[in-house]
C-alpha cells in the first residue's frame, strides 16, 4: 500500500505537535523523557523537530504520559479552527 504524500496542513500539525511536546518537556532532558516513555531519544528528537509529523498513536500516548500531558489537551491544542476541515485518518 502506497501512502499518499502529507498535505501542508498535516506537516504543520506535526510541527505544532512537536512544539507542544518540547514545551511540555521543559527543563527535563530528552534522555529522561525517552527513558520514562520507552520512546528512543532519536524518535523523540524527530517528533519534537517536526521531522516525523505523524507519529504512531501509542508513541504520542507514551510521550504524553511521561510528560503528564492529557491526550485530550494535545488534541484540543492541535484541533483545527471551527471553519477548518476535520482531521482525517
Amino acid at each position: 500500500m502506497v501512502r499518499p504524500p502529507l498535505t501542508a496542513d498535516e506537516r504543520d500539525r506535526g510541527r505544532r505537535l512537536g512544539a507542544l511536546l518540547r514545551a511540555a518537556r521543559g527543563n527535563r532532558s530528552p534522555a529522561e523523557i525517552a527513558a520514562a516513555s520507552g520512546v528512543s531519544q532519536e524518535a523523540l528528537r524527530k517528533i519534537e523537530t517536526g521531522r516525523v509529523p505523524t507519529p504512531a498513536f501509542f508513541t504520542v500516548a507514551a510521550l504524553a504520559g511521561a510528560l503528564d500531558v492529557p491526550l485530550d489537551r494535545l488534541l484540543a491544542d492541535l484541533a483545527p479552527a471551527a471553519d477548518d476541515t476535520a482531521l482525517t485518518a
